[in-house]
């Protein structure tokens, strides 16, 4: 009877493994509901999304997306014509420089031109004047008869 007493009064074993039985299946049995309850409000979340902020985002980001590739293209067809443009530009400026070049070619020439026309207009004018005296002397010979 000593054993049985020991057993009873000492020996825990029996109580604490029925505790331990109970309290693992109240923990599952809450966990399980728990974790019920997250699964479902994940499935509310994820059914929320499909048909409702999902399609919200895809337009909006086909709005997005085709104003920015609007943009884009306005944006490149600018670097385009700025591109166009600048060699345009490289090009005019050779040619205003070549035009610069002939026009101040072209104004050595008028200018040598206009020397030689005023050397002939002044040797014109001489000869003329030369005449004229000659012919003003033939005549003052007439004028004294």
């Amino acid at each position: 009877e000593a054993g049985e007493i020991h057993s009873r009064l000492l020996d825990h074993r029996p109580v604490i493994q029925g505790e331990i039985r109970y309290f693992i299946k109240e923990f599952e049995e809450k966990r399980g509901l728990r974790e019920l309850r997250v699964l479902e409000n994940m499935k509310n979340t994820i059914f929320e999304t499909n048909e409702h902020i999902l399609p919200k985002c895809e337009q909006a980001m086909h709005d997005n997306l085709h104003e920015t590739f609007k943009r884009c293209k306005q944006v490149v067809s600018y670097f385009s014509c700025c591109t166009i443009l600048k060699n345009n530009a490289d090009k005019l400026r050779a040619g205003d420089k070549k035009r610069v070049a002939q026009w101040e070619t072209f104004m050595k020439d008028q200018e040598s031109k206009r020397a030689e026309v005023d050397e002939e207009h002044r040797k014109a004018m001489q000869r003329l004047k030369e005449q004229y005296a000659h012919m003003e002397k033939e005549l003052a010979k007439y004028v004294s008869f």
